[in-house]
């Protein structure tokens, strides 16, 4: 009898999320799995919504942003009766175990089913790269090209009409994302929940920078430290300057994944499906100084991956 395996995309999508899943299927099938394609997240799972996956069916969507199984949030999942259905319903769909391609929820939901007994592999993808026991998640380097691309246009208008811009990330709870961004894109300042920002001060550098003759600011906020607009006025009173903000949303999430993410989607694919085949579950897979590696889920959620300040520093040592 062939072994079954489901395959999940949940949570928020993120580009690359397809070539992971690609990944996942065709080293599935060449070990001599069926795999069962989870459609919509976990809401699929408890609405019945499954299609089996083939080599061929996964054709032509390593280039290809978000996820062909669709996604969704499942709230159903934080509850005890939920999560008991949801074991039921894999149970009863025969699976070996589930390779769980997705965010921090994601994580939380593959512990819950690892602590009812199902074999769990999850596969971090995120544009907010926010993993512990990973360097790196999917979608993360698309998700920042795309946002570069985005303040490198911003920066033309705000030259031409000599503007403060407040430009602003996503990223909920963590900064990682808004941080990268504003280093790669020459932005002069960051507000992310991990630093503490003096607006006076702020409003100061900004005034100082006019005074030294930059035709053009840039302050990357993300959106975890409230209200952008708000921002932006509390600066304009401060400074008496022009300030304008733009959001970037949900351009960010995506796009064609980079060549970057496609490759780490691969990889983690392919690692998750050869270590799910030796029995080596209930992991986090992941990328550590290069290198594939994997970290129990139960750590993964335990721990909250550090923000680094370095980058900060070095953003105000050459926004001069």
């Amino acid at each position: 009898m062939t072994k079954k395996i489901g395959v999940i995309t949940s949570g928020g999508d993120a580009p690359g999320m397809n070539a992971a899943l690609r990944a996942v299927t065709r080293r599935a099938i060449s070990l001599g799995y069926e795999v069962i394609g989870i459609k919509r997240g976990f809401k699929g799972l408890l609405d019945g919504e499954f299609t089996n996956l083939t080599i061929r069916s996964v054709s032509g969507i390593i280039n290809v942003g978000g996820t062909i199984l669709h996604t969704g949030r499942c709230p159903e999942t934080k509850t005890t009766a939920g999560m008991s259905k949801t074991v039921k319903v894999i149970k009863e769909l025969n699976l070996e175990g589930l390779i769980i391609i997705g965010g921090d929820g994601s994580l939380a939901a593959g512990n819950a089913l690892v602590k009812r007994g199902i074999k769990v592999i999850n596969i971090p993808a995120s544009i907010d790269n926010d993993i512990y026991g990973t360097d790196e998640t999917i979608g993360y380097d698309t998700a920042l090209n795309t946002a570069v691309d985005a303040i490198d246009k911003i920066r033309d208008t705000a030259t031409s009409h000599d503007r403060i811009f407040v430009v602003e990330v996503m990223g909920r709870e963590h900064g990682f994302l808004t941080a990268d961004v504003a280093l790669a894109a020459g932005c002069e300042f960051i507000v992310v929940p991990e630093l503490k920002v003096d607006v006076n001060k702020l409003a100061l550098e900004l005034k100082k920078g006019k005074e030294r003759g930059k035709t053009s600011e840039i302050i990357a906020f993300a959106e975890g430290c409230g209200s952008s607009h708000k921002f932006g006025k509390q600066i304009e009173k401060l400074t008496k300057l022009e300030v304008r903000v733009s959001t970037l949303g949900y351009i960010q999430r995506g796009g064609r994944p980079t060549a970057r993410t496609r490759i780490l989607a691969s990889c983690f694919g392919h690692f998750a499906m050869n270590l799910f085949h030796i029995g080596k579950t209930n992991i986090l897979v992941g990328i550590t100084k290069a290198n594939l590696s994997v970290i129990p889920i139960e750590n993964a959620i335990k721990h909250k991956k550090e923000f680094n300040k370095n980058t900060a520093k070095v953003l105000k040592n050459l926004a001069v």
